[in-house]
């Protein structure tokens, strides 16, 4: 069995249908995924951003704080159901602030109080700790998702929507194969289309 770690950001849409698209290549590939938080709102601290972007990253600290207070109290193995239950409120459901955590928990069966964590910064280095360790070897000038395959990570990758069966496998070949070969450092086109959850 092999495992991939892979970083993410709830409310980043991209990395929702990645994941979803690592979920998938394991039922055709020997693969395990295990999730970690990363945080868009961290990665663009002290960077000049449009205001309505600059909300929304103070908005994006309540879904990694309580995420990061659900792995202090569960163990990481938390994030795979809360991440789903997450990305469904949030990309799905189109639910927002509270209402989204709230259904993200009551869909992982997590105890509903850690909603409080949310609006709690004594998470913050629990938080940016985590990040580090995604982002320290893909590098800052990245978004989210990271994944990690043997001790290769990069960004991405960002696909839209997710393949399904054996067309998920094979993706994940081509990445695993570009991931084992030395000196790999890039491989991207404009996106012509917006996220497409299907």
């Amino acid at each position: 069995m092999e495992t991939v770690d892979f970083w993410y950001d709830p409310y980043c849409p991209w990395a929702w249908i990645t994941s979803r698209w690592m979920l998938e290549v394991e039922t055709v590939r020997p693969v395990s995924t295990n999730f970690h938080v990363m945080s868009l709102a961290v990665l663009n601290e002290g960077r000049e951003l449009p205001p309505e972007y600059v909300d929304f990253m103070a908005k994006a600290w309540g879904g990694v704080r309580v995420a990061i207070a659900a792995e202090q109290r569960y163990g990481q193995e938390v994030h795979r159901n809360l991440y789903t239950g997450l990305g469904t409120a949030i990309h799905i459901e189109q639910l927002q602030g509270e209402e989204a955590l709230a259904r993200a928990l009551s869909f992982a069966e997590l105890d509903a109080d850690l909603i409080s964590a949310a609006s709690d910064a004594s998470f913050d280095d629990a938080v940016r700790a985590s990040h580090e360790a995604g982002m320290a070897p893909v590098g800052m000038d990245v978004g989210t998702p990271v994944i990690r395959i043997g001790e290769t990570s990069i960004f991405g990758p960002v696909v839209t929507p997710a393949p399904k069966g054996e067309a998920a496998g094979v993706m994940y070949d081509g990445v695993k194969a570009l991931c084992q070969t030395e000196g790999f450092y890039e491989l991207k086109r404009s996106r012509s289309v917006g996220p497409s959850f299907g």
